[in-house]
């Protein structure tokens, strides 16, 4: 077994051209649903050591593109990190619209090939952090994001992202982003 656990299957340089991106358009003024393509690149780093926890990682940076547009409509770059002894994994991330977000897992198995990460405003373990902004406008409330992992060598995410936007008052609105992820050519 690797010691990267089930990030093992994460490590590489990967591209998506399935993704599929559910979100509120300001520009229309709507929900809409919106192919992308993305690029992806999982460079493991190893052992980090706090004390008596060692951690395995992956340094991640992604982009996003929709139809030809030439700058990619999201990014973010961080970390994705495995704690064998506790069977946790973390992802931390920073999106350029000034959200910060730690989501964790524990209790997976070192041979999983799926598994949940999860994240909430406020929480002091798991926890989303925005601007000011954001917090008035499209509140990030919650974020889970499953991941599962292919004997084929491929790849897949589902995200879903809860907000409080200025546009819905009252109900949340369910942000959602898909993809499948191939070796990169």
């Amino acid at each position: 077994m690797s010691d990267w656990g089930p990030l093992t299957g994460l490590i590489g340089e990967w591209q998506g051209q399935g993704g599929l991106d559910r979100a509120f358009s300001h520009a229309r003024g709507e929900v809409i649903s919106t192919p992308y393509l993305e690029k992806l690149t999982m460079k493991p780093f190893g052992p980090v050591d706090n004390g008596s926890q060692s951690l395995y990682g992956l340094d991640y940076k992604t982009a996003m593109w929709r139809d030809d547009e030439e700058n990619p409509f999201h990014t973010e770059v961080g970390y994705w990190l495995w704690d064998a002894a506790a069977g946790e994994i973390l992802r931390g991330f920073v999106v350029p619209r000034g959200i910060t977000v730690l989501a964790g897992a524990i209790g997976v198995a070192a041979d999983a090939t799926s598994f949940t990460l999860t994240a909430t405003l406020g929480d002091a373990r798991y926890g989303i952090s925005e601007n000011a902004y954001l917090g008035e406008r499209a509140s990030s409330r919650s974020y889970e994001a499953t991941i599962t992992t292919d004997a084929n060598g491929t790849w897949s995410y589902d995200e879903t992202t809860t907000l409080h936007m200025a546009e819905f008052p009252g109900e949340p609105f369910l942000h959602t982003d898909a993809n499948t992820l191939t070796p990169a050519t």
